[in-house]
């Protein structure tokens, strides 16, 4: 990791904006700079004050552009129009991006896409370490107990989260789906009510629970006649999330443009 990083941290007053500046603080990466949308509060204010750090002089901006000298990659995680504002902007400023925002659209996803020919980009819909193992879990299962198992996908988040299913959920699918030599999209069952029949056979269905203050909980469970295989991650903080971002900051800086996964962030 590239400790010489300077970071701007995009909602840096949200409960993720504060984590990242807390992991940016405990990995000895300096924080350069702090957005938040026009009309939050707390712009003016210190950023590294209110993650509760002794160290202060970051003061949270709306303008990308006028802080561009502060930083060298932007952490976002965000909402989806956000993000891609910022998008934009870090196109035009020639700045590197860690995307661990989740539910775009397609077109957005495209976006991201086009946008990572010019600047380089981590997207990931989970930076928790445990989870990426958990992918790599999932492909060697999925191949080996095949189409004899059913799968689901269950995962519950606090009351606040605006996107179903998650995008770590969606992470596991693919997983799933890579290991058995499918395509998500073509056996993905996202939602149940009803007389719905049998389940199709070689689904991956997911179930969403919201509630409370939960940070994020995943279980994949394949179920077979007799016997069921449950590979399952908790997180009970975000700095989960947030240390693998740092690291993923620190490891993009230099990199040439490009979209590249947290998969590519621990090979390194």
């Amino acid at each position: 990791m590239n400790t010489t990083t300077r970071i701007g941290v995009l909602g840096a007053a949200g409960r993720m904006g504060r984590a990242v500046i807390q992991a940016a603080n405990a990995a000895q990466l300096a924080v350069g700079a702090a957005f938040e949308r026009a009309g939050v509060g707390d712009v003016g204010r210190d950023a590294l004050e209110l993650a509760g750090l002794d160290a202060r002089g970051v003061i949270i901006t709306t303008d990308l552009a006028a802080a561009a000298d502060a930083f060298d990659v932007l952490v976002d995680f965000t909402r989806p129009e956000g993000t891609i504002a910022a998008l934009d902007a870090c196109l035009a400023l020639g700045k590197a991006m860690v995307i661990g925002t989740t539910g775009f659209t397609p077109e957005q996803v495209a976006h991201i896409e086009t946008a990572a020919r010019r600047i380089p980009i981590v997207k990931a819909g989970n930076f928790s370490l445990g989870v990426n193992l958990c992918l790599q879990l999932l492909e060697t299962a999925a191949a080996a107990l095949g189409e004899a198992f059913d799968v689901e996908i269950v995962e519950a988040h606090h009351k606040h989260k605006v996107d179903a299913p998650s995008g770590t959920a969606l992470m596991l699918g693919e997983a799933v789906a890579r290991g058995a030599g499918k395509v998500l999209e073509q056996h993905a069952i996202y939602e149940r009510y009803g007389h719905t029949g049998a389940r199709p056979k070689g689904s991956i269905g997911f179930s969403t629970i919201r509630g409370g203050d939960v940070v994020g909980d995943h279980t994949v469970m394949f179920l077979g006649d007799g016997e069921r295989v449950e590979i399952t991650h908790k997180a009970s903080s975000r700095l989960n999330f947030a240390n693998g971002a740092v690291r993923a900051a620190g490891w993009l800086a230099g990199r040439k443009p490009g979209l590249y996964s947290m998969r590519d962030v621990l090979k390194a």
